[in-house]
This record gives structure tokens, C-alpha cells and sequence, in this order.
């Protein structure tokens, strides 16, 4: 028997239990400096858009693919739908579930990161920034505010002029992300709506500490693409293709 071959456009996720004869490439985008790899083959790098990606796709005889990625990568969702059409792959996209506010929160749901930073003047004046360094020239305008910012890599062109960079990687603790909104001062949280764990304590802290939250709604996804919200299910569904 022949293992199937399923192509991963992924950021780490934790290891299923269940088994499933693959031969599995995890596929980053290469925009962290030193990502975490998963077990296995990883290739990093772009494919060329749409049409790359089918050719790859052809040229490494992929059985199936995952669309695995971040929520907020919304390109590379498109392209991976086109590419597995053009291509006559099955596709599955691997989408956690978003956050839900809780009694004691005081979200404000914006559309993007432009929307996030015309609501922050009347929100507070020392952000606490967690959207990543992608995107910052949205908030480079902010001369009033104050912004501590936190990525995983160091932000590179238009930012905030009042800005100290805080680099960190998940997952994060409620504990330190109290200690955070303390001793900065923060009075505004400002984050994407990437769901998961590793990052969720910061909605926590800012609820105990009566600060709102800027919460920046997902990209569109494509339509007609099989959803499911943990790699246990992604795991069936590749079972499911061998039946």
C-alpha cells in the first residue's frame, strides 16, 4: 500500500492520536525568523501564487490538502482553494474556533486594523498592541498614544512614534499578562480574533482589569471549502478519503 500524500499549509499544531498512513509536508510561510517545526517534512516558502501551488501540488503527486493555516493568513486560503480545484485535490480547511466574550468584557468588534486604530482615541492612551508587526502603518498616525507592541520578531518599517516592541512568543500566562497591564499602565487591548489557546489569557486580564478590547474580526474564507475546527477531525476526514 502506498502512503497518501497530504501537503500542509500549516503552523505547528499539537500531534493527533489517531494514525493514518500519510506521508505528511507541512508547508510555512517563512515569515517568522525561527519558527516552531512540526515532526516530519516542512518546506518553507511561498508557491507563486494559485498557479504554483497547483503545479506543486501535481508535481508531488498530492493526494489531499489542508488548508491549516492562520486565520488571518486569508491569501493563501484563497489560493490553496483554487489550486486544489485546478489541481482535482480534495481540500479541507483547518479553522480553530474563535474567541466568545464572556460576561465582563468590553469588546469592540472592528472590521480591520485601520477601523481598530480610528476606535482607539476614544478608547485609551497606552495600547496594549498584540496584532502582530504586520500591519503597524495602520497605527503609525497615533502620535498621542503610547503602544506596547508584541510579536514574535522585531517590527521592521512604519510604526507608532511611541512605541516600545515587547518580542514573545506563546503560549502566554495569566499571571504575566497581569503583570503586563500593570506595570505598563495599559488602559486598551488591540488583537485579532486568532482563537486558540496559547494566546487567550490577555482577554482574560483585560477583563479582570476593566480595560476594552479591540477585537479585529476574521478575513472572509472561501465558500464551499469542508471546515473543521481540530486536527483530530482533520485526521478523520483523511481517514475518511481511503474508505
Amino acid at each position: 500500500m502506498v502512503p497518501r500524500r497530504c501537503n500542509l499549509s500549516v503552523r505547528p499544531v499539537r500531534p493527533v492520536r489517531r494514525a493514518v498512513l500519510a506521508r505528511v509536508t507541512s508547508s510555512l510561510a517563512g515569515r517568522v525568523a525561527s519558527p516552531k517545526l512540526p515532526p516530519g517534512e516542512v518546506r518553507v516558502g511561498g508557491f507563486g501564487g494559485a498557479d504554483g501551488l497547483a503545479e506543486w501540488l501535481r508535481t508531488h503527486r498530492v493526494d489531499a490538502l489542508i488548508d491549516a493555516t492562520h486565520p488571518f493568513a486569508g491569501t493563501i486560503s484563497f489560493h490553496a482553494a483554487s489550486a486544489a480545484a485546478a489541481a482535482h485535490v480534495p481540500l479541507l480547511a483547518l479553522r480553530r474556533p474563535g474567541w466568545v466574550p464572556v460576561d465582563g468584557d468590553r469588546w469592540h468588534p472592528v472590521g480591520s486594523l485601520d477601523e481598530a486604530a480610528a476606535a482607539l482615541p476614544t478608547l485609551g492612551r497606552r495600547v496594549f498592541l498584540t496584532t502582530g508587526r504586520m500591519g503597524l502603518a495602520a497605527f503609525a498616525g497615533l502620535d498621542s498614544l503610547w503602544f506596547l507592541m508584541r510579536s514574535v520578531d522585531a517590527p521592521d518599517g512604519p510604526h507608532p512614534a511611541r512605541m516600545e516592541v515587547l518580542l514573545g512568543r506563546g503560549p502566554f500566562t495569566l499571571d504575566g499578562e497581569r503583570e503586563l497591564i500593570r506595570r505598563h499602565r495599559l488602559d486598551v487591548l488591540v488583537t485579532k480574533d486568532s482563537g486558540g489557546d496559547a494566546t487567550a489569557p490577555k482577554l482574560a486580564a483585560a477583563r479582570e482589569a476593566g480595560i476594552p478590547v479591540v477585537v479585529v474580526h476574521r478575513p472572509p474564507v472561501p465558500v464551499g471549502v469542508p471546515v473543521v475546527g481540530t486536527p483530530e477531525l482533520a485526521v478523520d476526514w483523511l481517514a475518511g478519503l481511503s474508505r
